[in-house]
Parts: structure tokens; sequence; C-alpha cells
């Protein structure tokens, strides 16, 4: 029987923020990961992907649940884990050998075990002859591998890796793949598993054994899919191309959340996707013009666009109702066909109508500049409203988008000098 390396049982996080109550981040995540598994986990921006790798890592606590460990409860730092950041987090001032060396620091060993260690493991990843470098001299594929580098040369049971391609340039990025795939599959490294952060979905079916989805609002398991297909694989093959899909269609299709009491219904303010309304515009045509039904995998790469940044677009079609998807596929709605083909003027009524039908917190915003005798309001305000709801930051994004919503359907205008909100008189 395969052995239970990581185990997470009803795993949350919350966070303490002013002005409001804890906000959940996940909640009641159940993953089980065994030796010999490489995990992709997947999910929207701002599903707590990153928190769950830190969690495994001990670096941030649950404040939950329970993080095991060879069948025993961490306390503290992981001993048995190696993590690769996006972002290199390289010592500019080290050497790579340096750099390397460093993830032995705690370890008990003599000087000359370190750096015999340290020099294999470079060899490993293709640096050989770059001991002597410093990262600025290096491209950022080679500083990713030093940052792999260090991670394996502490011999760790579990490889996290937190996207750790999104920074490089795709062939590159392709290229290291490839090399940690040939050194996973030809059991050269130490490690018993590896749990990898990915935005990209053919990333996690080229690689991985299982893909984990999350939802958001807060995170939660949604998915667990198995990849059964052997090294290497081909991406034109129809099975990889259909568990692609099979992962779009999930994080696609809207969470429907379970309908509270009435009146926590009507304090909450669903999040708006971060899309500009000209975003909006472009996709819908784009659609139209593509004709009936269209392959969401296909279409985000034609667009060379990032999961990140391709699902709040989608989200935001499927929540204003122009759009609607299905098994991966997407396809236009009447009042999208509408919009579509509909002069500029006109398409301004029909987002407005969209709007105020799907986007209840519009409807909010307006009574109150109504209720001015001056039909004006600071934006501070509706952002200490938003606030009670999302983290600072998230809540001036989303005025942000409410006010590009209502500014296009003119429904409100916006001084950004003042930074202040007002309806337009007719005799404006």
């Amino acid at each position: 029987m395969t052995k239970v390396l990581i185990e997470l049982k009803q795993i949350s996080k919350r966070y303490d923020q002013p002005k409001q109550a804890n906000v959940s981040i996940m909640e009641d995540i159940n993953i089980n990961i065994k030796e010999g598994e490489l995990v992709s986990i997947l999910g929207p921006s701002g599903s707590g992907k990153s928190t769950l790798l830190r969690i495994i890592a001990g670096l941030v606590p649950p404040s939950q649940g329970t993080v095991l460990y060879n069948g025993r409860e961490i306390a503290g730092t992981n001993p048995g884990v190696g993590m690769v950041f996006q972002s290199f987090a390289l010592f500019p001032w080290l050497t790579v050998l340096e750099n390397v060396k460093l993830g032995l620091e705690n370890k008990p060993l003599r000087e000359a075990d370190k750096m015999r260690k340290a020099l294999s493991v470079i060899d490993m990843i293709g640096l050989d002859g770059f001991e002597g470098a410093y990262p600025k001299e290096l491209s950022g594929g080679m500083r990713q591998r030093v940052g792999i580098g260090r991670a394996l040369v502490m011999e760790p049971d579990i490889l996290l890796m937190d996207e750790p391609f999104s920074a490089l340039d795709v062939l590159t990025a392709e290229n290291l793949k490839r090399d940690l795939l040939e050194l996973w599959t030809e059991k050269q490294i130490p490690t018993k598993c590896i749990i990898m952060v990915t935005h990209s979905i053919e990333e996690a079916v080229y690689m991985s054994d299982r893909a984990i989805v999350l939802s958001r609002d807060p995170a939660r398991v949604i998915s667990d899919i198995p990849i059964p297909m052997a090294h290497w694989r081909d991406k034109q093959d129809p099975q990889f191309t259909s568990l692609v899909d099979q992962i779009y269609s999930i994080l696609t299709q809207r969470e429907v959340k379970p309908a509270g009491p009435a009146e926590e219904k009507q304090n909450t303010i669903e999040k708006i996707p971060p899309v500009p309304a000209g975003a909006l515009t472009g996709f819908i045509e784009l659609i139209d013009d593509l004709g009936q039904q269209v392959d969401l995998y296909k279409l985000a790469d034609q667009l060379s666009l990032k999961l990140e940044d391709f699902l709040p677009i989608v989200e935001a079609v499927e929540m204003l109702q122009f759009a609607t998807v299905l098994h991966g596929d997407i396809e236009l709605t009447e009042p999208g066909r509408q919009f579509a083909n509909a002069s500029v003027l006109f398409r301004k009524e029909i987002f407005k109508d969209q709007v105020l039908e799907h986007v209840p917190i519009m409807e909010k915003i307006i009574w109150i500049l109504q209720s001015k005798s001056n039909n004006k309001m600071e934006g501070a305000f509706f952002v200490e409203i938003f606030e009670k709801h999302f983290e600072a930051e998230e809540a001036a994004l989303q005025l942000d988008i409410l006010i590009d919503w209502g500014r296009y359907a003119e429904l409100i205008a916006y001084d950004k000098k003042a930074k202040v909100l007002y309806l337009e008189n007719d005799s404006d």
C-alpha cells in the first residue's frame, strides 16, 4: 500500500481584518498526498492556492484543522519540505554555489560534505560551470534552476512549488519543465512527492498525476482529478485535450452557493470579476465572430491568456448573463448576441439593463447617490462599506470596477481628481 506523506484534515484559514469580522480564505480542506505523486493545485485568482502551500510547509498556521506529515501532526515548520518560489528568491550577493548551499545551513554536516552535496545538485540541475556566477549574470531560467537546486539539496520528502514557471518565457519554461520531469520520472532526485501550484491547466495535465481544483471565497476542494496518462505526454492526444477541457469546464462553472437566511443574503455583496467594460465588449464580439459554441481551452490558447487573466473575463460575461458555459464551451445568450451586434449607444442600454438586473450593489450605489441632495458621494464612503466584506485592497478594486461598469452604462459619473461618484443631471 502506497504511503500517505501529507494529510490535510478539515483545514480552514481566516484572517482578522479591521472594521470587519474574520475573513475566511479557505474552509474544510481535506487532501491526502501519497508517495510517488506529482500533484497540481489549480484555482481562480484569490483562491488561496499559495496560502495552502504555506500551510503544508508550516510557514502559515491554519485557523482550524490538522496537517499531518508521515502520520504526525506538524507544529511549526514542516521538516520534510523544500520550497520553490515564483520569484526565484535568490540572494544577489551570493554565488550560485553559495545560494544552493544555503539550503544546508541548518544541517549538521561538515563544510566539505555541504560543498559536495551542493556541487552534486548544481551538476544535476544543469548549471555545472556556473558555480561562481552571481544571479545578475544568469537568465531567468537559470535563476529558477538555482532555486530548485537550493530546495533539492535539502533532500526533502516533499517539494513544494509555487507557480515555478510563470515568471519565465514560454520556451525557457518548457525546457525547465521537461528537465524537472526527467529528474522526477527517472528518480534522480530524492524527493518522494511534488506539490505544485499552477495557473496553467495544460501545465497541470502535462506534468501531474492528479489535479486538485479549488473554488474561492472561500477556497474549497471542488474536484480531485486523476491524470492516468504515462509520461511523456503528447499535448495533441485526444485524452490530453479531453482532460484539459474537463478542468476548464470545472473552473468556469459558477458555484451556486447555498441560500442563507434572508437577512444574511441581503447583507452580502457578491464579488465582481475585475474586468473593465472595454475588455468585456471585445470578448463578446470575439465569441460572436467565432460562431455558436467556442471551446474555452482553445480560445485561451489562441489569445495566449493565462488562466488567472482568462477566468475573470468568463466569470464576468456569465455574471451579466451575456454568455453561458457548459462542458468547457462558451455560447452567447440572446442579450449577448444583441449586444455584439448593436450600435454603440444601444450597447450601453443593454449593458445597463444587465448590470441593474444582475449586480445588486450597483442599484444600492445609485440609491445612495439619489438620496443625497447634491447626488454626490466620496468614493471612500463606498470603500469603507466594501471593507466590511472584503480585504482593503479588494474593496478598492471592487469600487474601481463598479465605477468602470457604471460609467460605461451611463448609470453614474466619477470625478477622478476629487474621487467623488455622482449622478449627472439631464440638464448637464
